[in-house]
């Protein structure tokens, strides 16, 4: 028999709001629909009546997982408005933030995914990791969620040599870590019977309808803004694009894995080789002619793009962000056909959406 089986959007599985309405025959998914917006906030139309400080504390707030990411994607888009030159070491301080914050994604993910499939001891062996990014988050900056961290032209905070020390020590304990965790992840029978060969995006669907980030690398599409369009001196820093070729949700899993290991090659080398010098250009508002610009940022869960204009006043005209959800989300429909009402949660899921960032 056909069914319209609603998945939210408030749900057990899917923390936050977002709709999807399967059509089934019996158990099997025949197609499907996702509806999003439930909680518009309103921030970019805040953000013009802020001043430039302000603002970079209000984008902050658009999603606590990958809060420097929003800062620093705003920032830039200011310092090329002005032609500013950030300094090389708040430029690769910003780098160590970004590969922080995106091994505190990743490890959140695989926690979700692992407790989706009912695996919760991994789920919290994965997230006791994921704590301890947290905890260095804190020991650098102050906060665990919004950082604070990033100012117009730079870093707000230094890292000293007993922070360096530090986060060398908590790189190694994570890394030897993840590669225990990586060896339970792929050979693990749960793991595999209910992710291989679920919700496959293939490489094809993945460009025609534009996927972005991990979810993109996962169906085997070679793009990272790291490497494409580097920025924040990613060009220093030896390290791969982390690709796999399933495309399935297995696919995704070891996607955060490999991406994983290249976040901690990338901030061991900006640790090492931590240019000398200031950390920004200075503790006052700077001033901001007119113009608009664009950047493109490489956030944990995929290309993160700001566009700013400016009227030549202490306010912005303009702050429009692209998030990474809003590339990934038209995929649910495409990987949730053919597969089982039982499977929907974690495919949805496996997108690492941000409904947060979506409905700013």
């Amino acid at each position: 028999m056909s069914y319209i089986v609603p998945i939210g959007p408030y749900h057990p599985a899917l923390e936050e709001p977002v709709h999807a309405r399967l059509y089934t025959d019996g158990e099997q998914i025949t197609d499907a629909e996702v509806f999003i917006g439930y909680n518009h906030r309103g921030i970019e139309k805040l953000a013009q009546q802020k001043n430039f400080i302000q603002t970079i504390v209000l984008v902050e707030r658009v999603c606590g997982i990958c809060s420097h990411s929003h800062a620093l994607g705003y920032a830039m888009a200011l310092e090329n408005i002005a032609g500013m030159n950030v300094p090389k070491r708040g430029q690769y301080i910003r780098v160590i933030m970004n590969e922080l914050e995106r091994l505190h994604s990743h490890f959140l993910w695989l926690g979700i995914a692992l407790h989706l499939i009912g695996h919760d001891s991994l789920f919290m062996h994965t997230w006791n990791e994921r704590e301890v990014i947290m905890d260095m988050l804190e020991e650098i900056s102050g906060n665990r969620v919004n950082y604070g961290m990033v100012t117009i032209g730079g870093s707000r905070r230094d890292i000293d040599d007993d922070k360096r020390r530090k986060i060398l020590e908590m790189l190694d304990k994570v890394e030897k870590s993840m590669i225990r965790l990586r060896d339970i992840l792929l050979s693990d029978k749960t793991v595999a019977l209910r992710t291989q060969g679920v919700g496959v995006l293939t490489t094809e669907d993945s460009i025609r309808i534009g996927a972005v980030g991990p979810h993109a690398r996962a169906s085997n599409v070679a793009v990272d803004v790291r490497k494409d369009a580097p920025y924040c001196c990613y060009e220093d820093f030896e390290f791969d694009k982390a690709v796999y070729h399933t495309c399935d949700v297995f696919s995704r899993v070891v996607i955060r894995v490999l991406e994983n290991f290249e976040s901690i090659k990338i901030i061991r080398q900006a640790l090492e080789m931590l240019p000398t010098g200031p950390i920004n250009l200075g503790v006052k508002i700077p001033k901001i002619p007119a113009g608009e610009y664009m950047v493109r940022h490489e956030a944990p869960r995929g290309q993160l793009c700001y566009k700013v204009v400016t009227d030549g006043s202490e306010f912005n005209k303009r702050v429009s962000i692209h998030v990474p959800t809003f590339k990934t989300a038209p995929t649910i429909p495409t990987m949730l056909r053919g597969n089982s009402v039982a499977d929907a949660g974690l495919i949805v899921a496996s997108i690492d959406p941000c409904f947060s960032c979506m409905d700013r």
